[in-house]
Parts: structure tokens; sequence; C-alpha cells
């Protein structure tokens, strides 16, 4: 099973950017579908953002307009582009793909597979 490695985290003070990265360890590996999830301290992981194959992307609603995702079709890094972030962007970012093939960007986080170590993003001044 192909493994994935997000990266990019940090602190950040409110109103920053930061730009994560999603590399599979195969680098030959494609998805039909990766998703971005974050989870805070004793609370459920929750989506945040997909991109399918072919580049259409969603969001959920409280990152619309602030975050960005979009990938690398050379090296098939994904990125999660995030500004103006704020303290409730607080959590640990993890990567997964969606390879059931539905064609359907699903936001519940059982669908998605290859879960890798996820990468600490801290918004606070």
């Amino acid at each position: 099973q192909v493994q994935l490695v997000a990266s990019g985290g940090g602190l950040v003070q409110p109103g920053g950017s930061l730009r994560l990265s999603c590399t599979a360890t195969d680098r030959t590996f494609s998805s039909p579908i990766l998703g971005w999830f974050r989870q805070a301290p004793g609370k459920e992981r929750e989506f945040v953002a997909a991109i399918t194959w072919r580049g259409y992307g969603s969001y959920r609603d409280s990152v619309k307009g602030r975050f960005s995702v979009s990938r690398d079709g050379a090296n098939g890094t994904v990125y999660l582009q995030m500004n103006n972030l704020k303290p409730e962007d607080t959590g640990v970012y993890y990567c997964a793909v969606d390879m059931s093939g539905g064609g359907v960007i699903a936001t519940n986080p059982r669908v998605y597979e290859s879960w890798g170590q996820g990468t600490q993003v801290t918004v606070s001044s």
C-alpha cells in the first residue's frame, strides 16, 4: 500500500499563510481523488478539501476563499495553500486517497485510505 507524507506545517500568526504538501512514497502512484483532513485535540477528524485527478477542488465551507488545493501532474504532489489562517484552523493535517473511483468527492474520512503521519498546523499569536 502506498504511503503518503504530509509536510509543510508550522506555527503561524492569525492572518498568515502556509502551504502543505502531500507526496506519495511511490512517485508513480496516482489516485482519482486526494483529500485533506484535519484533527484538533479532542475533536473528530474533519474534511478540509479534496481534488480530483482532473483538478476539480472541493472545500468545507469554513475554508472557502482562504484555502486552495492543487496538484502537480509532473511529480504527483498535491498542495494545500492556506491563507488568512485563523486559530480555529489549528490541528494536525492529514492527506489520504479515495481509490473507490466513484468520481464524487466524499467528505467522510472512512472513504479514504493510505493516511500519512500528518503535519501540525498551529495558528496562534
